[in-house]
């Protein structure tokens, strides 16, 4: 059996390049995306949950779903997604002592599946780090994507280094070789919902949903 696995969501923007507010709250299949993403966390083998959340936070409590989910709120969003991660993996790991790694995702890929998260888990060696990988159109190349899944100590140390918006992408540039890319392109696409052009990743019928329902990004 696979080592607990916690799950961690980094979902603390505000969606500025996409325009409709937090994409936590996005409608996907009928209901907030953050449920979905946490759905997929939990049904792909994630002994614990937790998600950050940032701007709007109030309102994802109230709206979406969370329950068995830790939240842990960043007030100092706005300062990257480098906070959001350092913050969320140092409650998750403390929350869950027997946790050997912890899975980090993101809220806006709705493409997400539990099949993925479950290969990624099964996969993961001590001491390394398992990244999901997706072939681009017309290419035979695996491009690193997420989620990811650090041993605990790695996450630790990738966490105290993220700074600004780039998350662990320093920790991973400079760790390369401890790095395993898992392919996951039969199970999904990896496609980040991130400007007007991606709502298409939401579903036929929610573009016009999300115009309307969509909160002011400067809320």
């Amino acid at each position: 059996m696979p080592a607990p696995t916690a799950g961690l969501v980094l979902a603390a923007g505000a969606g500025l390049r996409l325009g409709l507010g937090t994409k936590a709250l996005l409608p996907f299949q009928g209901r907030p995306l953050i449920e979905h993403i946490l759905t997929q966390l939990r049904n792909g083998g994630c002994s614990s949950l937790a998600v950050v959340l940032g701007a709007q936070a109030d309102e994802v409590m109230a709206r979406a779903e969370l329950g068995g989910c830790r939240a842990v709120i960043n007030p100092d969003w706005n300062t990257g997604m480098g906070l959001s991660f350092r913050r969320g993996a140092e409650s998750a790991l403390a929350a869950e002592p027997d946790a050997a790694a912890l899975l980090v995702a993101l809220v806006d890929q709705p493409g997400l599946s539990a099949a993925v998260v479950s290969r990624l888990i099964r996969r993961h060696q001590p001491g390394r780090i398992t990244a999901a990988g997706y072939r681009q159109a017309g290419s035979t190349a695996v491009r690193r994507g997420h989620p990811l899944i650090f041993t605990r100590d790695l996450a630790a140390a990738a966490a105290a280094q993220a700074k600004g918006d780039a998350g662990a992408r320093e920790f991973l540039r400079a760790n390369a070789s401890l790095v395993d890319v898992v392919d996951c392109s039969d199970l999904a696409d990896g496609q980040d919902l991130d400007t007007a052009a991606d709502l298409p990743l939401l579903g036929d019928t929610s573009k016009g949903q999300v115009a309307a329902t969509g909160p002011d990004p400067l809320d």
